[in-house]
């Protein structure tokens, strides 16, 4: 089972930037990919972006591409979303996730966080 605790959400205003992180714990050894989901209000959950153990694999929500940035740290077991150029829209409350692949879909992410929320203001 693999344990995580997000971390960093709060309220900003649009432009301003964000930086959440993710303490990952457990046996994380099986879950080698880390990502992140979010959901708005009103919204279904959705795919926001997913970092592999190395970090050579980064992948992005279009939504979010050229905003925000994946990376982790496996000597602290964390991975972090540092979110640029905010906008109302990427107002949810955002999910740590971790799993064996990169996946998009919510129904295939094999752990969840708790989640964090986000509010940007206009």
């Amino acid at each position: 089972q693999v344990h995580l605790v997000e971390s960093g959400g709060g309220l900003v205003q649009a432009g301003d930037s964000l930086r959440l992180s993710c303490a990952a714990s457990g046996r994380t050894n099986s879950s080698p990919v880390l990502g992140w989901f979010r959901q708005a209000p009103g919204k279904e959950r959705e795919f926001v972006a997913a970092i592999t153990w190395r970090g050579f694999n980064r992948d992005y929500a279009d939504s979010v591409k050229g905003r925000f940035t994946i990376s982790r740290d496996n000597t602290k077991s964390t991975v972090y979303l540092q979110m640029n150029s905010l906008k109302p829209e990427d107002t949810a409350v955002y999910y740590c996730t971790a799993g064996g692949t990169v996946v998009t879909s919510p129904d295939l992410v094999g752990y969840w966080g708790q989640g964090t929320q986000v509010t940007v203001s206009s």
